[in-house]
């Protein structure tokens, strides 16, 4: 494949295109890393560094403080819907297109056009955020290269429909086990049908009330739900196992230790198995950095309904919030698209407030 090159003196929605048209499916984006590498180190101004498949350029004017700008490079895979397109509404259509080559656009149309920002920016890009947590790039820079991450507020470009969406909701996945005996079906009283003794699992779900929990003025919604079903052997065997994958979506004011203590409670007298996890972040809405962004763009802050990599950045100290042209709700779909007029909005409140 002949390497890509990306023009970055085009607008944020014509970059777009360009990415889209790059494939990045998770584990399969050098060609864009690439590409993205190739533009920023043009630039005079920035400082680019490179580690595997991720991307951080910066500026080093000594400015009082510093902003990250972080966006992922990789898509889920592509369900028929590249190339791009763009209609005669305005709309551009492809993977990625939402989530989140638009994000990614506007950070590259940033470090190209503001050679002098009133603070100094770190743009991130990096590899594998749409997979397991081992291959995520930005968790391999933070464990690597923590000093490249550095700041004093974040902005992760994840789609939030142009909010500003703060902190993150945290995630779990337990297996909920139950064992029987097996046996021949056509002798189902010599077995203990596993299956069937996950009917009460079932029932506690369906019964179980989510809280809405207010965190610095935003409300998290939580959410504890079954998402897997295994067990069985064949259509003529009794199984003797059994287990639901249950996903728990918490607030951020709860810890990991809090939520999977609760969720033991939920399903006492059943095996609780932990096979993932990664905590919230809260808001920190009241920080001076993120008071000051809220407030250069104009919009009234909402809660992230999802798990994001602001976790990350919590996590190492900096304050973070989601801002980015896409909308959530089209991200991972075959019809996934993105409003030319809200990439380009992104790109003009961002450049106001590194004015």
């Amino acid at each position: 494949m002949e390497q890509p090159v990306l023009d970055l003196s085009q607008d944020a929605a014509a970059v777009t295109a360009q990415l889209v048209d790059i494939p990045s499916v998770s584990l399969e984006e050098k060609h864009l890393a690439d590409a993205v590498e190739a533009a920023l180190r043009a630039l005079p101004h920035l400082t680019v560094d490179r580690d595997g498949d991720s991307v951080v350029a910066r500026t080093n004017l000594g400015r009082a403080e510093r902003v990250v700008l972080a966006g992922h490079l990789d898509t889920v895979p592509i369900a028929d819907n590249l190339p791009s397109r763009l209609d005669a509404d305005g709309i551009l259509w492809g993977c990625g297109t939402s989530d989140m080559k638009s994000g990614v656009a506007v950070q590259l149309r940033l470090a190209a056009t503001l050679p002098a920002p009133n603070r100094d920016v770190t743009y991130v890009f990096y590899d594998a955020e749409e997979i397991a947590a081992e291959f995520n790039g930005l968790k391999r820079l933070a464990e690597r290269h923590p000093d490249w991450l550095a700041g004093d507020f974040a902005v992760l470009l994840e789609p939030s429909d142009g909010k500003v969406e703060g902190g993150c909701q945290g995630t779990m996945r337990v297996r909920v086990e139950t064992k029987g005996r097996r046996a021949h079906s056509a002798r189902a009283w010599l077995g203990e049908n596993a299956i069937h003794k996950a009917a009460p699992i079932l029932a506690r779900l369906a019964a179980y009330e989510p809280r809405q929990v207010p965190v610095d003025g935003l409300t998290y919604r939580e959410g504890l739900n079954a998402v897997l079903i295994e067990g069985g052997h064949a259509t003529n065997v009794i199984p003797d196992f059994c287990a639901v994958t249950v996903n728990y979506r918490f607030a951020p004011n709860r810890s990991e230790e809090e939520a999977l203590a609760h969720v033991r409670e939920v399903f006492d007298g059943y095996d609780v198995v932990l096979t993932d996890s990664a905590p919230g972040a809260l808001p920190g809405l009241s920080h001076p950095s993120a008071v000051a962004f809220v407030d250069a763009l104009g919009l009234e802050p909402a809660p992230k309904d999802g798990w994001t990599d602001v976790a990350l950045f919590s996590a190492l100290g900096v304050p973070a919030v989601n801002y980015g042209p896409g909308d959530p709700k089209l991200a991972h779909t075959r019809e996934e698209h993105v409003a030319v007029a809200a990439v380009l909005e992104a790109e003009e409140k961002l450049k106001a407030w590194l004015s």
